[in-house]
């Protein structure tokens, strides 16, 4: 019988600050288990935590069964490493030897090394090697299209992250691994993916505990979904032992009792203090009344020692303002467009003030095309520089994609891979500006990281950050470096609830042109221009999203 018992748990940060607080639950046999919070909470902590990565300072965790584990950011390397990473510690290690000894061998040729790398591939062959690979080759045909032997060796960066998730989700819920820990396993995947995720999730039979923020795959799986809430002192964990349609609901009732008990502790402190006052006054002029005053005292002081009730936990409040500014009224042209290999050509006009979602499948060069956009289109022109130091690797293509008169674009990367950022506090990026960005006093920076829930995190540099406060630090450039035209590849795939609605509200205000790329359901009901790259690799508008490409009719003309 699988199981996860997690009990008491306290976590502090290196730098002293408590970061978890008795925090406790338990994922039982074939139970699916969201844990949610905001953005760094401590939910990729926690789950570095069950894995031993880290230790914690108090508490025990306890499980029974074999853990599979998938990482929000998943093992670069070839397809065969990515797969190892996400394997049985005792394939993974096997695996890992198989690939010293050829590396030795190809290096000398000596005899003792070929004997090496003889007895690596027996042990290989011991631990189940060659049976995971018929299960692998299974993963790539669904994941890829391609056998393992076609593609074991293809370079992870060249898949998409919906294919490199896609890729590493398959192995583990195909895999034997009783438990699994998923840390954001729907990021990236189209709409197919998620669909096909939810239905494997739920006929796995496997117990699961994983990092969701995805509104429609909580409703769909979770069996009970685990809040880490916010709290001065560390943050503590609620479970609501349902589904996410009764969370909400639950969660507001249990704010009301949370408050209710309070008020009533706060009176109870109040009666008993004047208690003691009353029996204090009349104890000085009757020594009859010493007696009773003492007993006040002793009843209010073990009254304060037990404590007040648990406080309502902070709640988030973000003040996401991304201002824009007037452009050209033709904010993007595309002209007999094509994306090599991609896509077929295409025109499109763009006006300022639009609101366009990019819909497709996994590779079907919609990030290409945002790409493309972001550095300013085919033969940009100094006004349409992107706001941001961030490199943009060319994207191959004929045809034009031009800019309008003072559109800026700004970038919102799908992977947060920010060299420019790497290796700096969010302070000290703040403080020192750029070519696109004045410079601000360091209480004025901290002042706007305090408006995106990241002042706690001034001092840390950027990839250090989760993944979530790695997004809203990438919006927050966005702000500042007064983009014109937005440019947002999956804005919310790292986002918790409260940061994509902010954001959601932001852009609804903002005074610009927007382009996204997403698959998230929710965010496109703000939406009403969606441009569809079509799996036979035409490119064309739609009146409402489509999400699986078969299923709708033509387009329009």
């Amino acid at each position: 019988m699988a199981y996860l018992d997690i009990a008491g748990i306290d976590y502090t940060l290196a730098d002293g600050r408590p970061l978890l607080r008795d925090v406790s639950f338990r994922v039982g046999e074939a139970a699916r288990v969201a844990l949610i919070g905001a953005n760094g909470a401590g939910k990729t902590t926690l789950l570095r935590l069950i894995t031993g990565d880290l230790a914690p300072d108090s508490g025990a965790i306890t499980q029974d069964g074999t853990l599979g584990v998938m990482r929000q950011f998943l093992a670069g390397g070839t397809v065969r490493e990515l797969l190892l990473s996400v394997a049985p510690p005792a394939l993974r290690r096997a695996g890992e030897a198989v690939d010293r000894a050829e590396r030795a061998m190809e290096r000398t040729a000596s005899t003792t090394s070929q004997m090496e790398y003889a007895n690596a591939l027996t042990a290989w062959g011991e631990v189940g090697g060659y049976e995971a690979e018929v299960l692998w080759d299974v993963c790539t045909v669904a994941a890829l299209g391609a056998t393992f032997e076609g593609c074991r060796d293809r370079p992870v960066p060249s898949l998409s992250g919906g294919e490199q998730k896609r890729l590493a989700l398959e192995a583990l819920l195909r895999g034997p691994d009783e438990m699994l820990l998923l840390d954001e396993p729907d990021n990236f995947l189209d709409v197919p993916g998620k669909r096909w995720l939810e239905e494997r999730l739920v006929e796995s039979g496997k117990s699961v505990l994983y990092v969701s923020h995805d509104r429609e795959l909580l409703a769909r799986t979770a069996t009970a979904i685990v809040t880490l809430e916010l709290g001065g002192a560390g943050n503590t964990a609620w479970t609501h032992a349902g589904g996410f349609a009764t969370y909400q609901e639950a969660r507001e009732k249990r704010f009301e009792r949370l408050e209710e008990l309070r008020r009533r502790w706060d009176e109870e402190q109040t009666k008993l203090r004047d208690l003691v006052q009353m029996y204090k006054q009349k104890a000085a002029y009757n020594s009859d009344m010493t007696s009773r005053y003492r007993a006040a005292q002793t009843r209010l002081a073990r009254f304060e020692e037990a404590g007040p009730p648990q406080a309502v936990p902070r709640e988030q409040k973000l003040g996401m303002r991304l201002r824009g500014g007037r452009t050209g009224k033709r904010a993007i042209v595309c002209e007999d467009l094509e994306l090599t290999d991609l896509m077929l050509p295409f025109d499109l006009e763009v006006r300022f003030g639009d609101r366009v979602a990019v819909l497709g499948s996994n590779g079907s060069g919609k990030s290409h095309f945002l790409r493309l956009l972001a550095a300013g289109g085919s033969d940009p022109e100094p006004e349409h520089l992107p706001v941001s130091d961030v490199p943009i690797d060319p994207v191959e293509h004929t045809g034009t994609a031009r800019l309008g008169a003072r559109v800026r674009p700004g970038w919102f990367a799908q992977t947060h891979g920010r060299a420019d950022l790497a290796g700096r506090t969010l302070l000290s990026i703040l403080h020192r500006g750029d070519e696109h960005r004045a410079g601000r006093p360091r209480e004025e920076a901290a002042r706007v990281l305090a408006r995106y829930e990241l002042a706690r995190a001034a001092e840390q540099t950027f990839d250090s950050l989760s993944g979530g406060q790695q997004a809203r630090f990438q919006i927050l450039l966005l702000e500042l470096g007064g983009a014109t035209l937005l440019l947002l590849d999956e804005p919310t795939d790292n986002l918790d609830l409260e940061s994509a609605e902010a954001l959601q509200q932001a852009l609804a205000t903002f005074e610009g042109t927007v382009v996204s790329v997403t698959h998230d359901r929710w965010f496109v009901r703000d939406v009403d221009r969606f441009l569809i790259f079509g799996g036979d690799g035409e490119v064309y508008e739609s009146d409402v999203p489509v999400w699986d490409e078969g299923r709708v009719a033509r387009p329009r003309a």
